[in-house]
């Protein structure tokens, strides 16, 4: 009689911490021994010379969502999860956006029926607030953190999502009150929405000037106000999809300074460059993105933060946009300015490939940081570690195996998502994931989904410790006292 249902024999057990040759057994879909020599198994997997890393944790996604616009994204649950597992990763967090005048519970309530039926991989849920109201505030947002939806999303940009910084510093009590964590997309809208105009009505409107209209100083600027009003309200938040030196610096600026300031990159700010959006017409469009990608000097700055441990997560901000038809970026059709095309590039499946390509296979990154980057770290931060993100005793038996020495070659007829094209046609990578496993079932293997729809499981998320305020400021007013005061005072 076998001893667990799969035993992985003789790969290279990599986590966040060390690595070591090791089997690894699973019964009941959790990892019950890490060891040499385990005894059988119903299932073996022959991972001599092959890496065995935990499944990759893709914090910031967007499937099967609406974008500000009013596009939907071209994958659903199950094309989105389907591209996810066949890349690597075993469990995503998608947002539930609110739109303006919308109940965020009915909002939530729609979305988790459709993942539940669709998800071949687990799945978490973080919220986007975009119409603060007091019934929001009081009663819906503590009450759906209280379920296990422990994150949310701010924007700074886009005029159907934008809070001002008083809904801003609202929001924030709310996260620092109910043990909650604050995502922000830090860009300054008025100064944006200024010079896109400017350059429309001097006829500059091909996707290249996307960049013009959105240069660093105006994620740099946001930052520093987000980071400053994070800090008035003594509560930690994470800047997602940072593209800019600029910005990063700020993010450093603010640690020195004691505050609790995170920070997320993603794909495109590494492989991608401003260049690319200057295609002959609007091939351009394919690498639009919010913030743009900057200038190649700018990529090798970022590669030296990531080393310097300046971000937490590298996520995928995966937003699947079809470059044709009217459901696409080109919405407008041919003659559409850059401010009508759809923001967002796709990214799911190779986010960790090209990572393992540009950051450990170039000597950048050591293995145990790849696994930290992609993994460990935002399954820590969101409240789902260790059941997610590790290789240990007990967490779900969610595994990649990967071959360190396969060479892919980057095209859309590769990939498993719902897109007419990727924005990385032809590059090739070397390391890819052959083998992934979620809690113990083999979901893809060489290339090929083996995942029953609706097999994903909803994760509800801990009250993360990543947003625990510094005790840095002062936060509460004292009317009796006359002054302010709180942890710091």
């Amino acid at each position: 009689m076998a001893d667990f249902d799969l035993v992985i024999r003789g790969g290279t057990v990599v986590t966040a911490s060390d690595s070591v040759v090791a089997d690894v057994g699973v019964k009941d879909g959790l990892i019950e021994a890490v060891a040499r020599n385990l005894g059988p198994g119903s299932r073996e997997i022959d991972a001599d010379g092959l890496l065995v890393l935990p499944g990759g944790v893709d914090s910031h996604c967007h499937i099967e969502q609406k974008s500000s616009m009013g596009m939907e994204t071209a994958d659903d649950f199950y094309s989105g999860t389907a591209s996810a597992a066949c890349g690597g990763t075993t469990t995503i967090m998608p947002f539930a956006p609110q739109m303006p005048g919308q109940s965020l519970r009915a909002v939530v309530q729609d979305y988790r029926a459709r993942g539940d039926a669709k998800a071949v991989i687990d799945y978490a849920v973080h919220l986007i607030v975009s119409d603060p109201t007091e019934q929001v505030l009081g009663q819906e947002l503590p009450a759906l953190i209280a379920d296990g939806y422990t994150s949310f999303k701010i924007y700074m940009t886009y005029d159907a999502m934008k809070l001002d910084d008083r809904q801003i510093l609202e929001v924030l009590a709310v996260a620092r009150r109910e043990g909650a964590l604050v995502m922000v997309h830090a860009e300054n809208n008025e100064c944006l929405a200024f010079l896109s105009d400017l350059l429309i009505r001097a006829g500059h409107t091909e996707p290249r000037y996307h960049a013009t209209a959105r240069p660093m100083p105006v994620e740099r600027e946001a930052t520093h106000r987000v980071i400053s009003l994070a800090e008035v309200m003594d509560v930690p938040i994470l800047i997602v999809h940072v593209s800019g030196i600029e910005a990063a610096e700020q993010i450093r600026w603010a640690r020195a300074r004691g505050l609790k300031v995170y920070a997320e990159t993603c794909p495109q700010y590494l492989f991608l460059s401003e260049d690319d959006l200057d295609q002959p017409g609007l091939e351009g469009a394919k690498f639009m993105c919010s913030p743009p990608p900057r200038d190649k000097a700018n990529q090798e700055k970022l590669w030296r933060a990531i080393q310097a441990g300046l971000f937490d997560v590298f996520s995928s901000d995966h937003a699947p946009y079809r470059y044709a038809g009217t459901d696409g970026k080109l919405m407008d059709g041919p003659n559409t300015n850059f401010k009508r095309i759809a923001n967002g590039v796709p990214g799911l499946e190779v986010r960790l490939p090209l990572l393992f390509h540009g950051g450990v296979g170039q000597g950048r990154i050591d293995l145990s940081t790849f696994v930290a980057l992609t993994s460990t770290n935002p399954a820590k931060m969101y409240g789902v570690h260790p059941r997610k993100g590790t290789i240990a005793v007990g967490s779900d038996a969610d595994i990649a195996i990967w071959d360190a020495g396969k060479e892919v070659t980057i095209t859309q007829a590769k990939m498993h998502d719902a897109m007419d094209y990727t924005p990385y046609e032809g590059v090739t990578v070397k390391g890819w994931p052959v083998i992934t496993i979620s809690r113990g079932d083999v979901v893809c293997e060489n290339g090929e989904l083996t995942a029953e729809k609706g097999r994903g499981l909803f994760l509800p998320c801990a009250k993360p410790a990543s947003a625990v305020p510094s005790g840095h400021l002062v936060t509460a007013f004292n009317p009796a006292a006359g002054r302010m005061q709180g942890a710091g005072a």
